[in-house]
């Protein structure tokens, strides 16, 4: 019997784009939708944790889900949900939007 606690990864806004560019991920936000309508990650899924259902991710197809908010609190509270649901979502963008526009990588309004 496994009795191992879920864990988070951090990954880099470097990390994170290369893999979207390359479909080998996909970016779940988590931010309310206040926030989604200021700025949002081009092309994310938007999920707010204030509903979370990992379920309403769409199926990953082999590309591994990576959760991003503001600023890397809120991604990791949604990865342990997830993962304490049985979904095997393992990743987070560490940081935050606020990580991936210093790391001069775009957003859409």
């Amino acid at each position: 019997m496994s009795d191992q606690s879920p864990t988070v990864r951090d990954l880099t806004p470097q990390e994170v784009a290369r893999g979207l560019d390359e479909g080998r991920m996909i970016l779940v936000d988590v931010r309310e939708p206040n926030e989604t309508a200021l700025e949002r990650f081009p092309g994310a899924v938007l999920v707010p944790l204030s509903a979370f259902d990992p379920s309403s991710i769409p199926p990953p197809e082999g590309r591994e889900v990576v959760f991003a908010c503001r600023s890397g609190r809120r991604s990791v509270t949604a990865s342990l949900s997830a993962q304490q649901q049985g979904f095997a979502y393992g990743s987070h963008l560490a940081g935050g939007i606020l990580a991936w526009k210093a790391a001069g990588l775009p957003t859409e309004m």
